[in-house]
C-alpha cells in the first residue's frame, strides 16, 4: 500500500510499540498559578508532542523535581505515557556522614531516596490518588545500577540528583529510553555533586544545540535569583551567599 492511501484510509503509522492498560480514572492535579515564566516555559516543553529529553540544571529550590514530576502525572494523565519510572543513584551527600549499610529488601533500602517523589505526589495529588497510582503500579523507583538491559517504552523517566551520575551513566539512562518515552535529567552540578567527574554539564554541552533540540532534547539552566522558588528566606540566603546572582 502506498504512503500516499494509508494517509486516505487513516492508517496509524505511529511505531507499534507494547504498552501497559491506561490509568484507570482520571489524576485531579493540582494546578498552581504562581509558575515563574521560565517554569511555564520547561512545563510547555515538557508536554509538547515531540520532546523526548529535558536536562535541568539548577540550584537547590528551583523546582526541578516538582516540575519533573508535574509534567510526568500530566503526560500520565494524558496517557501520553503508562508509568513514572524514578532512577537515581543511591549516593550520600559528600558534607554528611555516611549512613553505612542498609539491611531489608531492595524496596526498603531505596525508601530513603524514592521518599522524595511521593513527597512531591503530596504536593499535587489528593491522597486517594497516590493510593491508585501505587495500586496500578504507576510509580516505580529503581536504582541506578538495576537499570541497565532495561528498554521503556511510553515511560516518563525523572533521573533525580543527575549531577551525581557519570557521563558514562547518563548515556546508559538514555539509551534504554524506546519510543514515546520522555526523560527528565534534573541536578545541581554547581553545588551538589557528590561524586567525582559528574556528567551533567558534559551532557548538556553535547546537546545544547539547535540539531539536538530539533530532535526533541532540550537544555535548561535555573541559577539565577527568579528561578529560587522554594521560598523568599532561601532567595536571601543564596544571594547573600553569593551562590546565586
Amino acid at each position: 500500500m502506498s504512503k500516499k492511501l494509508a494517509v486516505k484510509k487513516g492508517i496509524d503509522k505511529s511505531p507499534k510499540v507494547f504498552q501497559r492498560e491506561k490509568l484507570s480514572q482520571e489524576l485531579h492535579i493540582k494546578e498552581r498559578d504562581d509558575l515563574t515564566e521560565k517554569q511555564i516555559e520547561i512545563l510547555q516543553t515538557a508536554l509538547a508532542k515531540d520532546t523526548r529529553c529535558i536536562f535541568l540544571n539548577g540550584v537547590f529550590g528551583s523546582g526541578k523535581t516538582w516540575l519533573s514530576v508535574l509534567a510526568s502525572l500530566k503526560l500520565l494523565n494524558q496517557k501520553k505515557v503508562d508509568q513514572i519510572i524514578y532512577v537515581r543513584n543511591p549516593v550520600e551527600s559528600s558534607s554528611t556522614g555516611k549512613m553505612g549499610y542498609l539491611k531489608g529488601s531492595l524496596e526498603e533500602k531505596l525508601e530513603p531516596y524514592a521518599s522524595i517523589i511521593y513527597d512531591k505526589l503530596e504536593e499535587l495529588l489528593p491522597p486517594q490518588e497516590i493510593e491508585l497510582l501505587k495500586q496500578e503500579n504507576r510509580v516505580e523507583a529503581i536504582p541506578l545500577g538495576f537499570c541497565r538491559g532495561k528498554s521503556w517504552n511510553c515511560k516518563a523517566v525523572i533521573v533525580d540528583e543527575a549531577s551525581c551520575i557519570s557521563y558514562e551513566d547518563a548515556i546508559l539512562l538514555i539509551s534504554r529510553c524506546g519510543e514515546f518515552t520522555r526523560i527528565f535529567f534534573i541536578g545541581d552540578e554547581k553545588n551538589q555533586a557528590d561524586i567525582k567527574n559528574p556528567g551533567l554539564e558534559k551532557m548538556m554541552a553535547k546537546f545544547n544545540d539547535d540539531i539536538s533540540r530539533e530532535n526533541g532534547i532540550f537544555c535548561y539552566e535555573l541559577y539565577e535569583k527568579q528561578d529560587v522558588v522554594r521560598s523568599g528566606f532561601l532567595r536571601f540566603v543564596l544571594e547573600h551567599l553569593g551562590i546565586i546572582k
